[in-house]
């Protein structure tokens, strides 16, 4: 495989990002800050808050990271302690979808 085919193999990793918890002030601001400054751009997001309740999933590239994805969850977690919160790699879903 070449180079460049690598780069572009690369450019399309993507990781899935979900927080869950009680709603307050500033959780996709801050969700977003730590991904920019881990260096991964924000390409979607969906949010709702039911009864008080936040959840969201936001879907990230991951390409320019500078930190593991296991270093981004802890991140958020720890501007967000009260929330529930995952980073995991597309190829976890890709595989589940396959099984």
């Amino acid at each position: 495989m070449n180079t460049k085919s690598l780069n572009e193999k690369r450019s399309n990793e993507k990781a899935v990002v979900t927080v869950i918890g009680k709603d307050m002030v500033g959780i996709l601001a801050k969700t977003s800050t730590q991904c920019a400054n881990a260096g991964g751009n924000v390409l979607e997001v969906s949010q709702s808050v039911m009864d008080g309740f936040f959840s969201m999933i936001m879907i990230i590239e991951i390409s320019e990271m500078t930190i593991s994805l296991k270093e981004l969850e802890n991140n958020i977690a720890n501007d967000l302690p009260h929330m529930q919160v995952l980073v995991m790699h597309e190829n976890i879903f890709q595989s589940m979808h396959r099984i």
